[in-house]
């Protein structure tokens, strides 16, 4: 690190996170909070500045030139807890950037394709949060996660997530205290479903009989919908229902859904439509990476649909749905792990259509078999630019075409973004 390092710093560009990134002698410096365009007025912290990374100082005027994006964050939290990064950021700058990341991704990839403007998913809010209890100073602390650090922001309610997740700080504070004696860290995650609240304790280990007896009072006491201690239900008072097209789906304790309700909404009306635009009569279509369904009970309305996925309590959610909704195409089922045993060109050229929505790795050896195969029409869903390219790429240089891009962004105030991709033969 030079000695003689700049106390301040002009903002020339916006980083994949969301931070402002200084072009200094040393090299990108990495500015939370900052906006391209300000002058900024940094911490003398020498250990962040050999790390790249730099603070704001305090005071009124550590900012000047002001950027005219700049906003007033509503979450009086913000800066303070590590889930949002980007609610200083006025909307035109926000769309702008999340939309170029992943423009970026594709050139670095050397893919040329017709990228959509983002599409706002952000709906009532997010419907799953995650606390953590620790214990400090004889003290149980229950909150959210500070930026860049294990320490944890006391928070009652979030602002960015929906109003049915109102009472979720409560009930993990209450479920915490009721484990308080163990001393061990908890992670305490909370879903907003139809029926009330759904809470997975994990870090505990095994419960002694009156630990599990308190925890099912509290759950009663707390209304809750469902307990579970690492994804195994202690007490399910009424079906953790999400609505999924027609379908009403329990996911299992724990279990992956989208960040919003009206993400997954967009997510899926996107991929209907890719499929009903086809020239070609799409009659069977396999769901890669189904999760517990929402994918293919909405896409089972207009086609039979084959999912594939590892986790056995998704795939037994999805089959419990489509069992009891009337009016769906046959939805079969078949629990695989796709990074081991993706399916082959034979296997998938019995098909019409493939929907992939891998996790945020991707599915590179899941794409090297779609190349080989002759299916007409790959709808490839990512919550990673990276990764989306990548396996997009791959299945281009086996004679596909990018037809369109769209970006979807339903992790408000994060670098996280959602992409769906039309690829044709």
């Amino acid at each position: 690190m030079n000695d003689d390092a700049p106390s301040t710093v002009r903002i020339t560009r916006l980083g994949a996170r969301g931070d402002g990134v200084a072009d200094t002698p040393d090299g990108a410096l990495f500015v939370p909070f900052a906006l391209p365009g300000e002058l900024v007025a940094l911490l003398p912290d020498g250990k962040e500045r050999a790390l790249g990374r730099a603070r704001i100082a305090a005071g009124e005027n550590a900012i000047r030139d002001a950027s005219p994006h700049r906003l007033k964050p509503f979450c009086p939290h913000f800066g303070f807890c590590g889930g949002c990064a980007t609610q200083h950021m006025g909307e035109a700058l926000y769309h702008a950037w999340k939309r170029d990341a992943l423009v970026s991704a594709l050139a670095g990839a050397g893919i040329d394709a017709p990228v959509g403007e983002l599409v706002d998913a952000r709906g009532a809010g997010r419907r799953r949060v995650t606390f953590h209890g620790r214990l400090s100073d004889g003290a149980m602390q229950v909150g959210f996660m500070a930026a860049r650090s294990h320490d944890l922001v006391p928070i009652d309610v979030c602002p960015a997530a929906e109003p049915g997740l109102a009472l979720a700080a409560p009930a993990a504070r209450t479920l915490t205290g009721a484990l308080r004696r163990s001393a061990k860290p908890l992670d305490i995650q909370v879903t907003a479903t139809m029926n009330g609240l759904d809470v997975d304790l994990r870090g505990h280990g095994p419960l002694k009989p009156p630990q599990e007896a308190e925890l099912i009072r509290l759950a009663a006491a707390l209304d809750l919908a469902r307990l579970s201690l690492h994804g195994q239900t202690l007490v399910e008072r009424r079906p953790p229902h999400v609505a999924m097209g027609r379908a009403l789906v329990a996911p299992p304790p724990g279990g992956f859904l989208q960040a919003t309700a009206a993400g997954e909404e967009i997510l899926a009306r996107l991929v209907v439509e890719a499929l009903t635009a086809s020239k070609r009569k799409i009659k069977r279509v396999a769901d890669l990476f189904s999760g517990c369904g929402p994918f293919a009970l909405r896409v089972a309305g207009i086609a039979g649909v084959h999912a594939v996925e590892n986790d056995a309590g998704a795939i037994a959610a999805l089959e419990r749905a489509a069992r009891a909704t009337q009016g769906l195409r046959a939805v079969t089922s078949e629990r695989r792990d796709l990074f081991r045993r993706p399916l082959l060109a034979p296997e998938l050229n019995a098909f019409d259509a493939v929907i992939l929505d891998p996790p945020r790795a991707g599915c590179e050896a899941q794409a090297r078999r779609i190349a080989e195969s002759r299916v007409p029409l790959v709808v490839s869903v990512s919550c990673d630019a990276g990764s989306f390219a990548r396996d997009a790429a791959i299945m281009i240089a086996g004679g596909y075409r990018l037809e369109s891009v769209t970006p979807v962004d339903q992790f408000a105030y994060t670098g996280h973004l959602e992409i769906v991709g039309v690829l044709r033969r």
